[in-house]
């Protein structure tokens, strides 16, 4: 049976004492929790939101994201594609994603602004009408990514094939241009 959290604000504590296993959080905020390589294990967040909270290389086993923000974050190395496609709705301000995966992972509608998502894997993940706000996007890989209406005006450092994604009606500046045509060998002076 799964222990039920409902509109609290979760510690560094109440993780400890509850476990990382069968929990349901609805409505929570969690603040200022270090869970640095725990594994989450059939839980569900739903309209959470995590606040300066260091959840890199968190392991998430069928456990699922629904409608959850996280602010100040570091999560480095998260494999999100592990969590259940169903409802799965996430947001990121001012967070270090770094290397995470969202592959194949169906994300419409998704910000992320002012972000580091160096070496994250994007392939196959379905972004239509996402925003990319300030996002270092060094080394991401995007294959058969769906980007369509997506805003990347303000993104940098990133590659992404024309030929290999869906990039219909997306945003993009002339600032950032380069990065669409990195492909083609084409000087930009």
């Amino acid at each position: 049976m799964s222990r039920i959290y409902e509109n609290q604000t979760i510690t560094q504590e109440i993780f400890l004492e509850a476990g990382m296993n069968d929990i349901e959080y609805f409505e929570c905020t969690i603040e200022r929790c270090n869970l640095f390589e725990q594994t989450f294990t059939n839980c569900i967040f739903s309209n959470c939101t995590f606040k300066n909270c260091d959840l890199s290389m968190c392991k998430l086993s069928n456990t699922q994201l629904n409608d959850v923000k996280f602010e100040n974050c570091k999560l480095m190395g998260v494999d999100f594609s592990r969590c259940p496609g169903f409802l799965f709705e996430v947001n990121f301000t001012d967070c270090i994603l770094d290397f995470c995966s969202f592959e194949k992972l169906k994300m419409a509608n998704t910000t992320f602004g002012k972000c580091s998502m160096k070496g994250v894997d994007l392939a196959g993940t379905q972004l239509p009408n996402s925003l990319f706000h300030q996002v270092n996007l060094e080394e991401a890989t995007f294959a058969n990514t769906n980007l369509k209406e997506a805003n990347l005006s303000t993104a940098y450092n990133f590659t992404i094939s024309p030929t290999q994604n869906n990039l219909k009606k997306a945003i993009f500046s002339e600032n950032n241009l380069s990065g669409l045509l990195r492909e083609f060998s084409i000087t930009i002076v």
